[in-house]
């Protein structure tokens, strides 16, 4: 791809790139589905600045020219003929700004995933299929069916089904929460948790303090807002608030978000100091926490801390939890334990969104716990979890002299890997998919200039059996990527794989 370049020009670059490639388009010298260069390719080719490719990639996008997936690079669009303009509605260039940059298609293409039998997925946290207690399902469905009947299926309070909020306030005492049913808000999901924390909190470039990684699904919430995002870095024992506290000095950022538990993607747990020393920077600031607890259940070894919700004396931690990741992900049932003042706020918000969670999920979740099914369950995955955890490692281990650099997790779901700096991420990833085995890119969980050497990999979707062949293909990929051994003959997509 040949792109000239005119410094002296007053036209801005990333403009110029735009010109030369549209050009190229609708020539036909770049044809429907050819793969533009990557960002820092592309960038290093026309000594430019790796934001100047960026820039010029969302105009042709926003022009439909070519479309962008993470793992499949960008790609030519069919376009119209140059004399012939724009047929019909040009949506892409009618989208709000923070919408088209926020929303990364990742998280629907790994679901979508799902449905394919002929890939070992690592890319997605899903809880195993196998594990999922159907046949209590079902006897439960009967019994509410026969009990309950026609409101099972009705509309509920937009703050959740009053006997599942009361039950949730009594489960999260177990980890030291003291929670009345009015504080207690159910939500679609944890992500919609987000969406409504963003909603009620985040005006167009509030900041918002993260996690250096974080939960994706987080960054895409915020971003949407049209937050400015600080990050914080985080390391085994979770974030480092002695750098958030000197960020602090020249930031006012609206809350903080933290995943202190067995944070997504890198597993690691907060330890009791610097829970204790962000309950007091945020004391100090007046800031909210918004504490997001998807996995504290699946703790494997080592030890249990108290929640930040459990430490707050100042009733400042928004406090979010799930039942995704442990039951029946496809109920959409989470929950939000807040302050009455901020629930009230939620309750309006979500009215907006979609009036209630479904009432059908909420009577028999409640009921799950009620009659002791739930602690069961719990007692089962966290066994069958623990053995999955352990051969991945197992897995991941055998061939050190790739170096791959990882830590065995104590909970959660994911084991959060570093490969050699010399290993392109998206040849990587193309390689993995060509083997039939994909993963989640570790670019995707960073707010800012993003490494490409991380990657996570999800342990409790896929069987024991599957993990072993999984981790082999996926090693193989990485010797192909360090150009050990030849990309093999296979039915897989090798160009535009589906993560």
């Amino acid at each position: 791809m040949d792109i000239t370049i005119d410094r002296e020009s007053g036209e801005p670059i990333y403009r110029q790139v735009v010109r030369e490639i549209q050009g190229m388009i609708h020539s036909g010298a770049l044809p429907e589905g050819f793969l533009l260069p990557p960002e820092r390719r592309l960038a290093a080719a026309l000594g430019v600045n790796r934001s100047t490719v960026l820039s010029a990639y969302r105009e042709l996008k926003a022009l439909g020219l070519v479309d962008a997936h993470v793992g499949r690079g960008t790609a030519v669009l069919r376009a119209p003929a140059p004399n012939q303009g724009v047929v019909g509605t040009p949506w892409r260039q009618l989208f709000r700004e923070s919408v088209a940059r926020a929303h990364d298609p990742i998280i629907s293409d790994l679901l979508a995933l799902t449905e394919r039998r002929d890939v070992i997925s690592f890319s997605i946290g899903l809880p195993a299929p196998e594990l999922l207690p159907l046949e209590t399902l079902g006897e439960l469905t009967s019994e509410l069916l026969s009990e309950v009947g026609a409101p099972l299926f009705l509309h509920c309070p937009t703050e959740g089904h009053s006997p599942l909020r009361q039950t949730l306030a009594q489960w999260v005492a177990v980890r030291g929460i003291r929670a009345r049913t009015s504080e207690v808000l159910v939500v679609s999901g944890s992500q919609q948790g987000l969406d409504l924390i963003a909603r009620i909190f985040i005006d167009p470039n509030d900041t918002v303090v993260v996690e250096d990684p974080t939960y994706v699904g987080a960054l895409q919430s915020f971003r949407a807002a049209g937050a400015r995002i600080v990050s914080i870095p985080v390391d085994e024992n979770g974030m480092q608030t002695d750098i958030l506290a000197s960020v602090l000095e020249r930031e006012r950022p609206k809350l903080i978000y933290t995943l202190p538990t067995y944070q997504n993607p890198s597993g690691a747990v907060m330890n009791i100091d610097r829970r204790r020393h962000l309950l007091e920077i945020a004391s100090r600031w007046h800031l909210p926490i918004l504490e997001d607890d998807p996995y504290s259940e699946l703790r494997y070894d080592g030890e249990a801390l108290p929640s930040l919700k459990a430490l707050d004396e100042e009733d400042r931690v928004l406090y979010q939890s799930t039942f995704s990741k442990v039951l029946f992900p496809g109920l959409r049932v989470g929950y939000l334990v807040v302050p009455p003042i901020v629930l009230r706020q939620l309750v309006l918000a979500k009215q907006g969104a979609d009036l209630h969670a479904n009432s059908f999920s909420q009577y028999l979740i409640d009921r799950f716990i009620q009659d002791g099914h739930f602690a069961s369950h719990l007692e089962k995955s966290r066994a069958a979890y623990r053995r999955r955890r352990d051969a991945m490692a197992v897995a991941l281990g055998q061939d050190p002299s790739l170096g791959i650099e990882y830590s065995k997790p104590h909970g959660g779901f994911y084991f959060w890997c570093r490969v050699p700096d010399g290993i392109e991420q998206s040849a990587l990833l193309a390689n993995a998919a060509a083997r039939g085995v994909v993963y989640l890119p570790g670019r995707a969980c960073f707010a800012t200039d993003p490494p490409e050497h991380f990657l996570r990999l999800n342990f409790s979707h896929a069987t024991e059996d599957s993990i072993k062949v999984g981790v082999e293909r996926l090693l193989d990929a990485v010797r192909e990527a360090s150009g050990e051994i030849p990309l093999p003959d296979a039915d897989w997509p090798t160009t535009s794989p589906v993560v």
